[in-house]
Parts: C-alpha cells; structure tokens; sequence
C-alpha cells in the first residue's frame, strides 16, 4: 500500500509508546475512486452495484502480502475504480491503508475486479 492513513500512523505511534492501542482483529478491503491519508480510500461504490468491502488476510514476515486473491463482485455498472484501501470494519470503521490501482479498472457493467495474492503490501518502511 502506498500510504498508511493518519489513523494507523497514530495508532502505530501509540503502539511503539507503549500505550497498547486496539489493534485491529480484521481487515477488509475496500476500492473506491480516490484516497487521502485523512480518510483511506475514498469514492467506495453505491451499494445497488453489489459492491461490499472483502475480507483480507496477510502473511510474510516483514513486508505482508495478501494470502489470497481478493474479489469484489458486482451486480450493476460500478464506473471507473482507481483505489484500493484497508479499514478495520467491514462497514464504517478506520481506515488503515489506500494505493492507486496499478491500472485502474472500468466497469461499465456488471463484472468483478479481483486484487492479486501478493499484490497488496504493507511494509514496515
């Protein structure tokens, strides 16, 4: 992921203080059409395209990787997707990551956008 969001910086700070923050106990991505380290990826599809945030799961020591591939299926016409993101709540929540897509993906009907294994990675630099 190219930026941790203001959220996962303070609660990494915290972490490293000693201050023993809430990790998250889950991660879900989320695509939308833009981002900001304020906010995490901005611009998440209307509900009526079928979209919903997907559950992620990392691996790696180090830098983490996605373990499996991540599909986002969609029921209606969704427009140009540019960002992917990671919050903490399947709805709502904190946002904790966002990146532009490699190659941003046009659904101008229904169809899927699927996120490669090892294609979202967090790095601890």
């Amino acid at each position: 992921m190219t930026a941790l969001t203001d959220y996962a910086k303070n609660l990494l700070g915290r972490a490293l203080a000693g201050r023993q923050p809430a990790l998250p106990t889950a991660v879900w991505a989320a695509l939308g059409t833009g981002g900001t380290d304020a906010a995490g990826v901005t611009g998440e599809p209307a509900a009526p395209t079928g979209y919903a945030r997907q559950p992620v799961a990392f691996t790696g020591s180090g830098a983490q990787r996605n373990a499996a591939p991540v599909r986002f299926a969609f029921t209606a016409a969704a427009g140009t997707i540019t960002h992917v993101g990671l919050f903490d709540a399947v709805a709502g929540g904190n946002p904790l990551a966002w990146a532009p897509l490699g190659t941003p993906a046009n659904l101008p009907a229904a169809g899927t956008i699927t996120v490669p294994a090892e294609s979202l990675t967090i790095a601890p630099d």
